[in-house]
């Protein structure tokens, strides 16, 4: 396969916006092709868009060509949405990936885009609701809150994970969102102000959770050729790994506290990148909940399993640690638009690996790593780097 690299990225200001649904778009993909002087839209063979449900809360469909008519994008090779939930963003990239790869394009955009809060933020619970089984789940009002709280108090059971130690996720996450421009919140966090915050499910406080967030990434990618006359800094993708165990909760045969789907998936990541998980610097993990951080530190090798609440208290998944987890501010910190998270991902993992990163950038970073999941038993993995593998 040709060698694929990431050459331009862009993202929106994450919060409840104003702004239309279309204006995100414009937002995201001015600043992405701003990025990349040596890119016009007229360059771009391909356009692939992450969203979750803008029938619903935009009353918009046919949403890849509506995209690209509003970025100036004619493709002649691909044109494509991905909906896979709060992965769809990295399922995108993934498509645009194996495109590339197999030399059926030179340039595609990926962008992720949602407007969440519309038309009222009450709305937006229900309409999440759409992505759990509608008839078997759903209809008894289950929502991911609950679903993690399963697993933190999984894990808090089994392993002695603390209520603090789920805290300091949130007092992390925050602290670091305070140093993006872009993030949905921009007050950071202590301790007693993630532990005083309101319970949402138990043992999950309001600051160990992510918001119901407007906003919208992009990313561009390059076959090597092209990748290397644009600009002397490609973020190569060295690897990728995507797995799923089950739909409905009680499709899960492990314990909600192991995610062995995330083990394979970034099994399959390391393999093919060729480094192992002490080699990642930096790393973008689906934080929707305090409780997901902490399990993707052990299912995704950065320390043994039942270890990750010490991890995390130690600092060994903050600056000067073990690895950069989350800087620009996770979900709980930047926001969660759904199809755009996976993308807004990506693209911090771009400027971290370009030295790009300003007052948040993680020192020396070579190799990075992004996680995205959708529920407990989805998840996507994607390992970045300086140098081609």
């Amino acid at each position: 396969m040709r060698g694929v690299a990431l050459v331009g990225a862009g993202v929106s200001k994450f919060g409840v916006r104003k702004a239309s649904y279309r204006d995100l778009i414009w937002e995201a993909g001015k600043v992405c092709f701003d990025s990349i002087p040596g890119v016009k839209p007229k360059d771009v063979e391909g356009l692939v868009v992450g969203s979750v449900m803008p029938e619903r809360t935009a009353f918009q469909s046919h949403i890849s060509s509506l995209a690209a008519e509003a970025l100036g994008i004619k493709p002649s090779a691909l044109s494509a949405r991905t909906e896979h939930m709060c992965a769809s963003g990295t399922v995108g990239i993934r498509y645009a990936y194996a495109f590339i790869a197999a030399g059926l394009a030179d340039l595609v955009m990926v962008l992720g885009v949602e407007k969440l809060n519309q038309p009222t933020g009450e709305e937006a619970i229900l309409n999440m609701s759409a992505g759990v089984d509608r008839e078997w789940e759903a209809a008894f009002g289950l929502t991911a809150p609950p679903c993690f709280a399963l697993a933190a108090q999984r894990h808090m059971a089994e392993f002695g994970t603390t209520e603090e130690q789920l805290a300091l996720v949130g007092v992390k996450n925050h602290n670091h969102a305070a140093k993006n421009p872009n993030a949905h919140f921009s007050k950071g966090a202590t301790l007693d102000q993630v532990l005083g915050s309101r319970m949402i499910a138990t043992p999950l406080r309001l600051f160990m959770c992510s918001p119901i967030t407007d906003g919208a990434a992009a990313v561009i990618l390059a076959s090597e050729d092209r990748a290397r006359e644009l600009t002397d800094k490609p973020v190569w993708i060295r690897g990728t790994g995507q797995a799923l165990d089950g739909f409905q909760l009680t499709s899960l045969h492990e314990d909600y506290a192991h995610w062995p789907a995330l083990k394979r998936a970034a099994r399959t990541a390391y393999a093919m990148a060729g480094v192992g998980p002490h080699e990642v610097d930096v790393a973008e993990v689906h934080d929707c909940f305090a409780i997901a951080e902490l399990i993707a530190y052990e299912e995704l090798g950065f320390c043994h399993k039942g270890e990750a609440g010490p991890f995390a208290a130690a600092g060994r998944s903050d600056y000067g640690g073990d690895v950069v987890v989350n800087p620009r501010g996770g979900l709980i910190g930047c926001g969660h638009p759904l199809g755009a998270t996976g993308v807004a991902q990506a693209a911090e993992i771009f400027v971290q690996l370009r030295d790009a990163a300003g007052g948040r950038q993680a020192p020396g970073a070579a190799i990075g790593l992004t996680h995205n999941n959708s529920g407990m038993g989805e998840h996507v993995v994607m390992i970045y780097g300086r140098e081609r593998a």
